[in-house]
C-alpha cells in the first residue's frame, strides 16, 4: 500500500512538473523584449472580456462580461453589459463610476494606494509588468501559454494584492489573462476575448 501510495505522488509531482515549466534566462529574456515591443507599438486596446469574482462563501463564481477601452497614455475604460450594466473609467488621475445613472468621481491622484492600483491594472492589461524592483517575478510555461506570476514588494499593496498572474499567448505575446488574488486567496479573474489593438479609438469614448 505505501509502495502504491508513493507511485501516487510521484505521478502528480510529474504531471505537476509537465504542466508548469520554468523559463530559462534566455527564454525569459526573449519574452520580455516581445512583450516590450509590442506594448511600445501599442495606442490602443479594445476587447471583449468575461471576469469571474471568485469568493470564499459562494459555491460559485460570479460572472460578469463586459467590453474594455484603453489609450495610451492612461485612459482606461471597463464596461460591464451582463447581467448588469456599470462603466467604470480611469482618466486624468480621477476614477469615475456610472452605476446604471448613479454617477460618482473619485480623485486618485493624490491618493498614492489608489494611483498605484490604476498603474498595475493599466500595465496588466498591456501585459508590461515586468519592474523587479516592485515585484518578485517568476516565469513559466504551461501548455501553449506563459504564466507570469508577481508578488508586491510594497507591504501596503500586499493588504490588497496578494499576486498578480498573468497569461500569455506564445505565438503573439500579448496578455490573454488576468488574474488577480487578494490575501484571503479570493480572487478576480478577467480572460480577454476578441482583442484588438491600434484601432481607431475616439477620446470621447472615455467621457463620463
Amino acid at each position: 500500500m505505501r509502495n502504491i501510495y508513493t507511485l501516487l505522488f510521484l505521478c502528480i509531482g510529474i504531471q505537476i512538473s509537465n504542466a508548469q515549466k520554468s523559463l530559462t534566462t534566455e527564454e525569459i529574456s526573449t519574452f520580455k523584449s516581445a512583450v516590450e515591443k509590442l506594448d511600445s507599438n501599442t495606442q490602443t486596446i479594445v476587447s471583449d472580456f468575461v471576469q469571474y469574482k471568485h469568493l470564499s462563501f459562494l459555491s460559485n463564481d460570479v460572472e460578469t462580461q463586459g467590453k474594455l477601452a484603453f489609450k495610451v497614455p492612461g485612459l482606461v475604460k471597463w464596461e460591464y453589459t451582463s447581467p448588469y450594466k456599470y462603466i467604470v473609467i480611469f482618466k486624468d488621475d480621477k476614477l469615475f463610476i456610472d452605476d446604471e445613472g448613479d454617477k460618482s468621481k473619485i480623485d486618485i491622484g493624490s491618493n498614492k494606494m489608489f494611483k498605484g492600483l490604476n498603474s498595475l491594472i493599466t500595465n496588466s492589461v498591456k501585459g508590461n509588468m515586468f519592474d523587479e524592483n516592485a515585484f518578485e517575478i517568476s516565469y513559466f510555461k504551461v501548455d501553449d501559454f506563459y504564466l507570469v506570476k508577481f508578488i508586491p514588494k510594497d507591504e501596503n499593496m500586499l493588504q490588497f494584492i496578494a499576486k498578480f498572474e498573468l497569461k500569455f499567448d506564445i505565438k503573439t505575446s500579448d496578455v490573454t489573462e488576468v488574474k488577480m488574488i487578494e490575501p484571503s486567496e479570493d480572487y478576480t479573474k478577467i480572460i480577454f476575448k476578441n482583442k484588438t489593438r491600434n484601432t481607431t479609438l475616439d477620446e470621447a469614448v472615455f467621457n463620463n
